[in-house]
């Protein structure tokens, strides 16, 4: 492994994370009082998040942008309804992995609290032959971030939960997203109402340190049939757009073959330590 180019793909890892991961399905109990008009931009969330917690899965594109202008761009499938995953494809330029890989997209999922990487396979060294790489997220967020973000924390679903304690929810009004009708709700979400995810964003983590977020401003574009069709959040300078196209039953994701896969966790947690 070149570790050359470990910083900004590690750096993508956590954000594709962190970009569906709101406050959490164990976020505060206790939602903001509001006036009328923002009572009736909650109820329309409340019904968009019961509605995308049940169906469990949806084809997802996603922009992920860590304040360098050059997005990075993912496609794929995001599951949840028990243990968040996904299997998506990813652009190997923007995410600056083609010292790993040759292809113009790279394979990655996310499983059982792991991230693996399709990679051009290893000619020589302890990895000789192995064409997938793992990272366990704690390598990026820590023990209790990583433990934040189990089960269905990561999703979606947990995103659209988190909305529920937004404060300052607007209506913004009608658009036209993807060529469907939908109504635009912005709102934000402190410190104070983030819940286990203070532990992936909070003041003393990597991820706070690489944002410089305080809080999530939070933008969703909302359907008629109660779906959402684009989510995006602005995590300090960190900002993450996701386009929902179809959503259907949770979907399967499983790990490549053990014997496949190059454990890098410990290699990048030595260098998060370097790096201070």
């Amino acid at each position: 492994m070149n570790k050359r180019h470990t910083a900004a793909w590690v750096g993508f890892t956590a954000a594709a994370l962190v970009a569906a991961c709101g406050c959490g399905t164990e976020t505060a109990k206790t939602a903001v009082k509001a006036v009328d008009k923002a009572d009736q931009a909650m109820a329309a969330l409340t019904r968009a998040t019961d509605r995308t917690e049940r169906l469990g899965s949806a084809e997802v594109r996603m922009t992920t942008d860590l304040g360098t202008g050059d997005p990075v761009s993912m496609k794929g499938t995001y599951s949840w309804g028990g243990s968040y995953a996904f299997d998506a494809e990813m652009d190997t330029k923007a995410a600056n992995m083609q010292a790993m890989n040759h292809s113009p997209t790279t394979h990655v999922l996310f499983v059982d609290g792991a991230y693996y990487y399709d990679v051009d396979r290893f000619r020589s060294g302890p990895y000789q032959g192995k064409d997938w790489i793992r990272i366990d997220s704690s390598a990026l967020f820590g023990e209790k971030g990583s433990q934040a973000l189990s089960g269905d924390n990561g999703s979606p679903s947990a995103s659209m939960k988190g909305l529920r304690y937004a404060k300052d929810v607007q209506n913004l009004g009608t658009q036209t997203v993807n060529g469907r009708h939908t109504t635009h709700y912005r709102g934000v979400i402190d410190r104070a109402h983030m819940g286990k995810f203070k532990d992936v964003l909070g003041e003393d983590s990597a991820m706070s340190k690489v944002t410089g977020a305080k809080s999530i401003l939070v933008d969703v574009w909302v359907g008629p049939d109660d779906l959402p069709v684009r989510f995006k959040e602005k995590i300090g300078v960190m900002t993450v757009s996701m386009d929902f196209d179809k959503f259907g039953r949770t979907a399967t994701v499983k790990a490549p073959p053990a014997g496949r896969v190059a454990d890098l966790t410990d290699v990048v947690k030595a260098r998060q330590n370097q790096q201070g």
